[in-house]
C-alpha cells in the first residue's frame, strides 16, 4: 500500500510502499477513503513531547470500507462505510466500558489515515448512515473534540462566549456553543480570513488584529464573557482567557500547547475563575456528533477548505506548518 510515512522530527512525510496491514483478533481492515489533516499531526512530527515514532503514519480523522476482518469481529460486515474513532482502549476496563477509552490505562491513538489501508478494533467503528459520505465520516473526530470541551463548560442557555482561535476547534466549539443555547458567540483571531466562515458556523461576531482583545472583546459583548474557550494553544492565552472571563466564568482550555506557559494565579482567584481543561471525548460525543451531521446540520462541512489526492500530502503537509489560508484539508485515498 502507499502511505506518507514519518521519518524524524523537523522533517517532510515521505511517500512509501508498505506491506499491507492484516487485522488481528477483533480488528477489522479498512480501505481508507478519507483522512483529515489535524493541527495535532503538526505538532508531532516537530515536538519530541509527542514520542511518535520514525515510520508511523499519522492520520486520526479518517473513514473508509471494511474489506477484510479478524477472527471475533461480529458487529461489523465487510462492506460496512464505518468512520474511525481514534481512541484505542482495552474494551473490559470501567473507562472504556463507561465510553471514555481515552483513559483506559491502555489506550493508544489510532493513526494510519494517511495511508491507503489501516488497520482498526471493531469497537473503534461507527457505522456511517447513509445519506452521510466518507468526508463526513472524517471530520467527526474534530468535531466531538470540541462537543466535549462545551460540555465540560457548563454552559447555559443565553451565556455570552469568546472562543480564541478560528481554526477546526475554534470554529467546532462555536457551532456548538449556539446549539446550545448562547447568545453571543465572539470568535478572536490574530487573521480576519476565517471571518465569514465563523459566522456562518455559529459565532455572532468576530475580531482579528486587535492590539487589545481584551478591551475590544468586552465592548462587542457588553461586558465579560460568561465562558472563553481557548482553542490555539499559545503560551500567553490561558491568561488572556482568564481575563476575558466575568467573576466565577469558565476558562475551557482546548489548545494543544507544549510549551511553558504561565499567567498570575491571583489574577484568577480574584475572580474564582474555573479553569477547566478538556482533552479527547467520549465515545457518546462521538456517536453525538456523527448524529447531528445525519439530521442535516451542514455548518461542520464548511470547515473544509481544500480535497487533496495522498501523492500530495507531504508538500501540503509542510505547507500547513505555516498559516496558509486554510481550514480542514481532507485527503482524498480510495
Amino acid at each position: 500500500m502507499r502511505a506518507a510515512v514519518f521519518k524524524k522530527l523537523h522533517h517532510p512525510l515521505q511517500m512509501e510502499i508498505l506491506p499491507d496491514p492484516t487485522p488481528r483478533d477483533g480488528e477489522v481492515l479498512i480501505n481508507v477513503s478519507r483522512c483529515g489533516i489535524c493541527g495535532s499531526d503538526l505538532h508531532m512530527v516537530e515536538e519530541p513531547a509527542f514520542g511518535l515514532a520514525p515510520g508511523s503514519i499519522l492520520g486520526h480523522e479518517f473513514a473508509g470500507e471494511v474489506i477484510g476482518k479478524g477472527r471475533g469481529v461480529e458487529r461489523l460486515k465487510l462492506g460496512d462505510r464505518v468512520s474511525v474513532s481514534p481512541l484505542r482502549g482495552c474494551g473490559h476496563c470501567l473507562s472504556c466500558l463507561i465510553g471514555e477509552a481515552a483513559w483506559c490505562p491502555n489506550m493508544s491513538h489510532q493513526g494510519g489515515g494517511y495511508g491507503e489501508l489501516a488497520v482498526a478494533s471493531e469497537r473503534q467503528c461507527v457505522v456511517l448512515p447513509s445519506a452521510l459520505s466518507d468526508t463526513d465520516g472524517a471530520i467527526v473526530e474534530p468535531l466531538a473534540v470540541a462537543l466535549h470541551g462545551v460540555s465540560l463548560s457548563g454552559i447555559q442557555p443565553a451565556d455570552k462566549v469568546i472562543v480564541v482561535g478560528a481554526g477546526p476547534i475554534g470554529l467546532s466549539a462555536a457551532f456548538w456553543a449556539r446549539r446550545h443555547g448562547a447568545s453571543r458567540v465572539l470568535v478572536i483571531d490574530i487573521l480576519a480570513f476565517q471571518e465569514k466562515r465563523a459566522l456562518q458556523m455559529g459565532a455572532t461576531d468576530f475580531l482579528s488584529g486587535s492590539l487589545d482583545p481584551v478591551g475590544d472583546a468586552e465592548r462587542i459583548l457588553g461586558g465579560k464573557a460568561d465562558i472563553v474557550f481557548e482553542c490555539v494553544g499559545a503560551p500567553g492565552l490561558i491568561a488572556q482567557s482568564i481575563n476575558q472571563v466575568r467573576i466565577k466564568g469558565t476558562v475551557v482550555v482546548l489548545g494543544l500547547c507544549t510549551k511553558t506557559d504561565n499567567f498570575v494565579p491571583f489574577t484568577a482567584i480574584s475572580k474564582e475563575v474555573r479553569i477547566q481543561m478538556s482533552a479527547f471525548f467520549t465515545h457518546q460525543e462521538y456517536h453525538v456528533a456523527l448524529d447531528v451531521l445525519d439530521a442535516g446540520a451542514v455548518e461542520p462541512r464548511l470547515m473544509i477548505t481544500n480535497t487533496i489526492a495522498l501523492d500530495t500530502v507531504p508538500e501540503v503537509f509542510e505547507s500547513l506548518k505555516h498559516r496558509s489560508g486554510q481550514c480542514k484539508v481532507i485527503i482524498s485515498i480510495n
